[in-house]
C-alpha cells in the first residue's frame, strides 16, 4: 500500500505541470492585464510595474535568446535552456519548486498568494465540511430508506428529492432562498465579515445550499447500490439465519453497498471546497472561492495560478484517499 501511495503522489508532478501550463495559456489568452482595472496610469509606471513583477519577460520563450541559441545553424543546448528559463512561465515554475507562489498583483506585492490562501481557505474549508456532513447525514439515510421501501411513497419522495437536487443549480436555490427569507421572514442570510470567524451558524444556510447537488448523487447511489446488494446470496443467508433486519442492513448490506458512495465522497468533498465559488459570492462569504473570482476579474495572474494549482492538489489528494479507502472497506481490492 505504501508503494501505491508513493506512486500516486509522484504522479502529481506531471498532473500539476499540465494544469499549470493550461491555466497559464488560458490566462494569457484572455484580454486585458493586471493594471487595466486601475485608473489610467502613465506608460512609465506601467513599465515599472511590469518589471517589478516580471511581466516584462516573454510568456513562454525569449525570442532573442532563442535566436542566439541557433546562431551559425547549430543549437546550443545551454543557450536554448536559458531562452526558456528567461520567460514568465518557467520563472514561475522555478519559484513553485521553492513553494513560492509569488505576490498578489492586486495587493501590489504587499501580500503573497500563499498568505492569502492561508487566510481565505479555512473559511471555504469550513463551508465545505458543513456541506459534506449534511449531504452524508441526510443522503445516506434517504437512500437506505428508498432501497428498503422500494416503490413505496417514501421511495418516490427520495427519488423526487434527488431529482430536484440534480436538476436545480445551487445558485438558483441560493437566490430563491435569499428572496424567500428576506421577503417572508425579513431575515437576511448575508453576514458581515466578522460573522465568519469561528464555526458559527453563518455557515449553515450556504452549506446546506452547497450540499444539495452532492446530496442528490449520494441518495441515488446509496439506493441503487443497496438494491443490488440486498438481492445477493450473503444477504439472503443472513436473513435465513434469523438475524434482525437492523443487523442485516448495517453489517451485511451497508459495508458493501457504501463502496460506490465512498467513491464519490473524496472528489465530492474536494468539489464542495473548490466549487463554492458561486455560493461564496452570493452569500458574501469571505472565502478562497470569492477571492478567486475577484482575481480573475482583476487578471491577478499569480493569484489565479496559485489558487488553481492549490485546488488541483486538493482534488488529486482526495482521489488518493478514495483509492486507499477502497482497500480498507473491501479487503478483496488489491493494487498492482
Amino acid at each position: 500500500m505504501i508503494g501505491f501511495i508513493v506512486r500516486r503522489v509522484v504522479w502529481l508532478v506531471p498532473v500539476l505541470l499540465a494544469v499549470a501550463a493550461i491555466t497559464f495559456a488560458l490566462m494569457h489568452r484572455a484580454p486585458g492585464g493586471p493594471w487595466d482595472r486601475q485608473k489610467p496610469i502613465p506608460a512609465a509606471t506601467r513599465a515599472n510595474l511590469d518589471a517589478k513583477f516580471g511581466l516584462d519577460k516573454p510568456a513562454w520563450i525569449n525570442p532573442a535568446a532563442f535566436a542566439a541559441a541557433r546562431e551559425q545553424g547549430r543549437i546550443n543546448p545551454v543557450a536554448l535552456g536559458r531562452a526558456y528559463l528567461d520567460s514568465q512561465f518557467f520563472a514561475y515554475l522555478g519559484n513553485l519548486v521553492r513553494l513560492d507562489l509569488g505576490p498578489s498583483y492586486q495587493a501590489r506585492g504587499t501580500q503573497t498568494v500563499r498568505s492569502i490562501i492561508g487566510d481565505k481557505f479555512p473559511v471555504s474549508a469550513k463551508l465545505g465540511i458543513v456541506a459534506l456532513v449534511f449531504a452524508v447525514l441526510v443522503g445516506v439515510p434517504l437512500g437506505v430508506l428508498g432501497a428498503l421501501r422500494q416503490r413505496s411513497w417514501a421511495d418516490q419522495l427520495t427519488l423526487a428529492v434527488s431529482t430536484a437536487g440534480v436538476a436545480v443549480p445551487s445558485f438558483v436555490t441560493a437566490i430563491l432562498l435569499l428572496i424567500f427569507l428576506s421577503r417572508q421572514f425579513h431575515v437576511s442570510p448575508l453576514r458581515r465579515p466578522e460573522a465568519w470567524d469561528g464555526f458559527g451558524r453563518a455557515y449553515l444556510l450556504p452549506g446546506v445550499v452547497l450540499s444539495l447537488g452532492v446530496l442528490a448523487v449520494i441518495v441515488r447511489l446509496t439506493r441503487s447500490s443497496l438494491l443490488e446488494v440486498k438481492r445477493q446470496d450473503h444477504v439472503r443467508t443472513a436473513r435465513a439465519k434469523g438475524l434482525g433486519e437492523g443487523r442485516v442492513v448495517t453489517r451485511h448490506m451497508l459495508r458493501n453497498g457504501l463502496i460506490p458512495v465512498f467513491t464519490v465522497l473524496g472528489p465530492a468533498g474536494a468539489e464542495l471546497v473548490t466549487g463554492s465559488i458561486i455560493i461564496e459570492t452570493i452569500f458574501n462569504v469571505p472565502g478562497l472561492g470569492r477571492e478567486f473570482v475577484d482575481s480573475i476579474a482583476a487578471r491577478d495572474y499569480s493569484m489565479i495560478m496559485g489558487t488553481t494549482l492549490f485546488y488541483a492538489v486538493l482534488v488529486a489528494l482526495a482521489n488518493v484517499v478514495v483509492d486507499v479507502g477502497y482497500m480498507v472497506l473491501d479487503p478483496r481490492i488489491r493494487v498492482g
